[in-house]
């Protein structure tokens, strides 16, 4: 397939994305104005959503919506005058929640939506005390991507559209709300708040926690908040945050958010992060006291310019997200912390992600997967990540940093709040690199990377020296040629120890040798949460009994799927029934993502 055509499609083309109901190509939610109070003891919201509109032609509107009871809904003229207008539900889809249609007199420039959430919303956890650290206050978070915000406000659930908010907040004393907006640190926790995002957002970027929380100061316009008794831990691992915003700032321009502030989680969440605009949800998976994980913070951080600022316009093009922010995330870390630990980074995550590709479907493995009918965060592989970051660095590689760096921050720029899909990239890179330094890469290339399952062959993978070292030792372990007392723990890295354990477990290994490592080592209850997780992915896989324990309470106290979703794969395959037993003890702890992923793997 040539690149033009797939171009000039593009630049005509008005597609609809499919995982939403809205008709956003007839009216656009411009802003919002939320309105609601948080009951712990009912675990819902109540209150309602107003929405300003941008219409273009009809008079229905069309919103999504999930597991909310809607009670009213009111038309607002110029004279700001109410009145109440019809609206239906559709039926339920499992996916897609229900199409809510408001049908207007007029064009009418505003909406209200007197509405509460039902107590399943996806995009809502409800932890009580006991499930938080201080086991005195229940917490209160959300996760609104990818179409999860629907299950917690009424709009137009895509990262279309954007829109500014306005919210107010009412909480019971005593617990802090904090939102994806301009949140003051010096609030009391008097239960009354109020937000202001000026910047549009989409909705999947929408975010609200409720807590015991405390801030502390990170530097001129960065801070965390964190449960009192993780602040100090947090604080400190995160004291280079406000030494990577200048560093990005360097590389891709001003940071646009005015304050860049993240709010740490109890243990449940998710994922890694979630880079909602000026309060970056963390999970506390990170802390591992010597700094080794924040490559995470440098990637939540880097969404600010890809992904907040450039934003994919469907879930089809989340590797303009994700693999711009990956690769973006590798150059904050380069400068930070110096080459060598960015390419030990680059080369695990591409090992993980020629890994995952083995098992995936072939149609998964190019940057337009296709999500007709499917839930987008089944999307969400290394895929967008990884090779998406691999074929940006290839091109860097390719023409070099002096061109590709000033083509990279004329991208973010020229499309800033906005949000584009695959073609415009397409088109952008064609104009503005390929066309202004002819003969470099051809078209054939950019499509075999952009189109194809798999990793073009004329890929280059990271290289690192200290990576050789440590492929050359379990190269002589699984010989019988080296043994425990070969391993050079005193100088590893948090990454050569992914890279030796990720080795070692290539090969099936007797229970002695495993004996042997922990004993050495004390990999059963590492602190690390990654070393840990690959320590019990090989003691699962060799029939190690003796972590079994501990990996029961690292599943049962953790809710990041990244880690605890292979060991339910491995255990289960080998172990069905205690998989399913420790999932039974460890669910209601969990997040209903992570719920809805292993309920599948496990029913």
């Amino acid at each position: 397939m040539m690149l033009l055509p797939v171009i000039a499609l593009a630049a005509s083309a008005s597609v609809s994305d499919p995982n939403s109901y809205a008709n956003y190509n007839e009216v656009r939610v411009r802003d919002v104005r939320l309105d609601v109070s948080v009951s712990f003891e009912e675990k819902r919201l109540s209150g309602f959503a107003e929405l300003g509109l941008d219409w273009k032609s009809g008079k229905v509107l069309v919103l999504d919506t999930r597991d909310l009871e809607i009670t009213e809904v009111y038309g607002i003229d110029e004279q700001a005058r109410f009145r109440k207008v019809p609206f239906s539900l559709a039926p339920t889809h499992k996916l897609y929640g229900q199409k809510l249609s408001i049908r207007l007199p007029a064009q009418i420039p505003r909406v209200r939506i007197v509405y509460r959430t039902k107590p399943t919303a996806s995009g809502l956890r409800w932890l009580s005390p006991e499930q938080t650290l201080g086991k005195d206050q229940p917490f209160l978070f959300s996760q609104s991507q990818a179409i999860h915000a629907r299950s917690w406000v009424p709009l137009q659930d895509t990262p279309a559209v954007r829109f500014t908010y306005r919210a107010h907040i009412r909480t019971p004393e005593g617990l802090l709300a904090r939102m994806s907006a301009n949140n003051n640190p010096s609030d009391k926790a008097d239960g009354d708040y109020r937000f202001d995002m000026p910047q549009p957002i989409p909705s999947y970027l929408m975010a609200l926690a409720v807590g015991k929380l405390e801030f502390k100061s990170l530097g001129k316009r960065s801070g965390v908040y964190a449960e009192p008794g993780r602040i100090d831990a947090a604080a400190a691992e995160l004291s280079d945050t406000e030494s990577m915003i200048d560093i990005a700032e360097q590389l891709y321009g001003p940071y646009r958010w005015e304050r860049y502030d993240m709010l740490v989680l109890p243990p449940s969440f998710p994922f890694g992060g979630m880079e909602n605009p000026r309060l970056t949800f963390l999970t506390p998976t990170f802390i591992a006291g010597d700094k080794s994980l924040v490559s995470l913070i440098a990637h939540e951080l880097a969404h600010s310019w890809s992904g907040n600022l450039v934003t994919n316009d469907s879930w089809s093009s989340i590797w303009l997200n994700e693999g711009f922010t990956t690769y973006v995330q590798s150059r904050i870390v380069e400068k930070a912390y110096g080459r060598e630990r960015e390419r030990m980074e680059t080369s695990l995550s591409e090992a993980d992600l020629l890994a995952e590709i083995k098992e995936m479907p072939e149609a998964d493995q190019s940057f337009r997967p296709n999500l007709v009918g499917r839930d987008p965060d089944e999307g969400l592989s290394s895929v967008p990540y990884d090779k998406g970051q691999w074929f940006l660095r290839w091109l860097e590689e390719s023409f070099g940093r002096e061109k590709f760096d000033p083509f990279i921050r004329a991208w973010f720029d020229s499309h800033a709040f906005q949000s584009v899909n695959t073609d415009q990239f397409l088109a952008f890179l064609q104009s503005e690199l390929l066309d202004k330094n002819p003969g470099v890469v051809t078209i054939e290339q950019v499509q075999q990377w952009v189109e194809k399952p798999g990793i073009p062959v004329f890929a280059k993978a990271a290289e690192s020296a200290k990576f050789k070292a440590v492929d050359a030792l379990i190269a002589r372990f699984n010989a019988g040629e080296a043994s425990v007392a070969d391993v050079p723990a005193a100088q590893y890295s948090t990454q050569e120890w992914l890279r030796l354990l990720h080795g070692l477990n290539a090969k099936a290994q007797p229970t002695e040798t495993l004996a042997a490592l922990d004993k050495a080592f004390k990999l059963t209850g590492y602190g690390n949460n990654e070393v840990a997780h690959v320590w019990y992915l090989m003691a699962i896989a060799n029939g190690y009994s003796a972590a079994d324990a501990a990996m029961e309470q690292y599943l049962v106290t953790i809710g990041r799927r990244k880690l605890i979703v292979p060991l339910y794969k491995l255990l289960s395959e080998k172990d069905r029934a205690r998989a399913q037993a420790i999932y039974a003890k460890a669910r209601p702890g969990y997040h209903p993502i992570a719920q809805s992923t292993l309920d599948e793997m496990l029913k």
